[in-house]
């Protein structure tokens, strides 16, 4: 993650006053710091990942940057078997970094987790520029285009994308 998509998502739920964020692919703890740094101090990050080496790498890295443990829920798994049983409208941020084939039915998911007027934000949209590219592309890269054009026509959802990192597309859930 750069920099500056970590200062987005920071922005954002701080703006959110974030106080329960869902997060797909913990990954190295990155984005989640940057996600707790801009919560509420009393707010939890549920985090979702297939790999448990790396949750354990990311609860070591979110200690190490102050934050108390229970500011984060760990939960290994499959998002798409984790998500339903998560909360309908419990979260105010849900931050997608998970697998690109799967983005239609994180997003899906997502406007059911999030309370109106809460955000969704996904990484990685411009997918290295193949995002635009006319030429063949692999499914996954089909995948992020469908979402684009899905969370485009939504009448759920105000888009925007921020040209940081890799493409940080995010939306509001209309009230």
């Amino acid at each position: 993650m750069s920099p500056g998509t970590g200062s987005a998502l920071r922005l954002l739920a701080a703006t959110a006053e974030a106080k329960a964020v869902a997060e797909i692919g913990t990954g190295t703890g990155v984005s989640g710091i940057y996600l707790l740094q801009g919560m509420r101090p009393d707010g939890v990050l549920t985090t979702v990942d297939l790999e448990p080496e790396r949750q354990q790498f990311a609860r070591e890295a979110f200690r190490a940057a102050g934050f108390a443990a229970n500011r984060a829920r760990f939960i290994p798994g499959g998002a798409l078997d984790v998500l339903p049983r998560l909360a309908d409208g419990g979260y105010d941020l849900v931050f997608c970094d998970g697998d690109r084939a799967e983005s239609l039915e994180y997003l899906a998911e997502s406007l059911r987790l999030l309370r109106p007027g809460g955000v969704v934000c996904f990484e990685g949209v411009f997918t290295d520029g193949r995002t635009v590219d006319s030429a063949a592309q692999p499914v996954e890269v089909l995948r992020v285009r469908e979402l684009l054009r899905a969370v485009r026509e939504s009448a759920e959802l105000l888009p925007t994308l921020l040209p940081v990192g890799d493409g940080l597309l995010c939306a509001v859930r209309r009230p």
